[in-house]
């Protein structure tokens, strides 16, 4: 019998871990050489004029088997969020963190439970579905030339898609405070951040003072399940391609993250003509 780790002994044990994790960032961040963006600018709209990159997400999807209760509480907690991230500015050289700025996401902070995920599937705890900010500002930094030092990916095909508008896995974990999304600005202007809710979306806006040299465009290739043995799996290739924005011309485009994702809802709503057997697409991966 395998031996279980002191977090996975009893509620306490797993309590008592996580407080030291959260010790443990704080410590690190304290002694860290990293500046941590915390300025805000509420005339952003006029001091960052250009918009790098636009992006708004559903708010409610139905999701198999999930209470809609905890979508409710979900948006609850995205406008604590939002209230926290709006208008944050990134200097050059300053880190965006996550949880640096949105903080706990506890009951005495007024967040509710929502979804959250677990190595075990899916739990109710308290600042659940936070991951679609995360998920939302990742991927305006994604297109623009912004620097992503923390990421950490959902590892499985979790629910299945309804009016997914982005390349599947492009999305990102976090739970206070250990598991943080952090990016850093490497460019020669500062940066803004803008997020909003309306009645049906997550809206956020990723500003410059003045266009960056390059566009930026992320295309999913090669899209499909495939049955290994008596689990199904998702597979697919996300790229990203860097254009000069003067001349057109395509100066790389990059491999940022290769596909192979369990399924853990039920096979049964896998669209059939989506389904390759084995053998099939087993040509190997464009290089970057």
């Amino acid at each position: 019998m395998a031996r279980r780790l002191f977090c996975e002994i009893s509620p306490l044990t797993y309590r008592i871990s996580m407080q030291k994790e959260i010790l443990l960032r704080h410590a690190k961040d304290l002694f860290s050489r990293e500046t941590l963006a915390r300025d805000r600018d509420p005339a952003m709209e006029t001091h960052f004029p250009n918009v790098v990159k636009a992006h708004a997400s559903i708010l409610r999807r139905r999701l198999h088997g999930v209470d809609m209760r905890l979508q409710e509480n979900k948006i609850t907690n995205l406008r604590l969020a939002a209230e926290k991230l709006n208008t944050l500015v990134i200097a050059p050289g300053e880190t965006f963190s996550f949880w640096h700025i949105v903080g706990p996401t506890d009951e005495r902070h007024g967040f509710k439970t929502g979804l959250v995920i677990s190595k075990n599937g899916f739990v109710e705890d308290w600042g659940g579905g936070l991951c679609q900010m995360a998920n939302l500002i990742h991927w305006l930094v994604l297109n623009s030339p912004l620097t992503v030092t923390e990421l950490h990916h959902h590892s499985d095909a979790l629910f299945p898609d309804e009016r997914r508008r982005v390349p599947f896995g492009t999305g990102t974990s976090v739970c206070y405070n250990n598991i943080d999304y952090r990016f850093r600005n490497d460019t020669d202007q500062p940066v803004g951040l803008l997020v909003w809710l309306t009645d049906e979306e997550l809206c956020g806006e990723l500003r410059s003072e003045r266009p960056y040299p390059c566009r930026y465009r992320l295309t999913e290739e090669n899209h499909h399940f495939r049955r290994e043995g008596e689990k199904y799996y998702r597979i697919s290739q996300v790229y990203r391609t860097v254009t000069d924005r003067e001349s057109g011309e395509v100066l790389r485009r990059e491999l940022i993250l290769d596909n192979h994702s369990a399924v853990m809802y039920d096979p049964a709503l896998i669209p059939p003509d989506e389904i390759r057997e084995d053998d099939e697409g087993q040509d190997g991966h464009e290089d970057a």
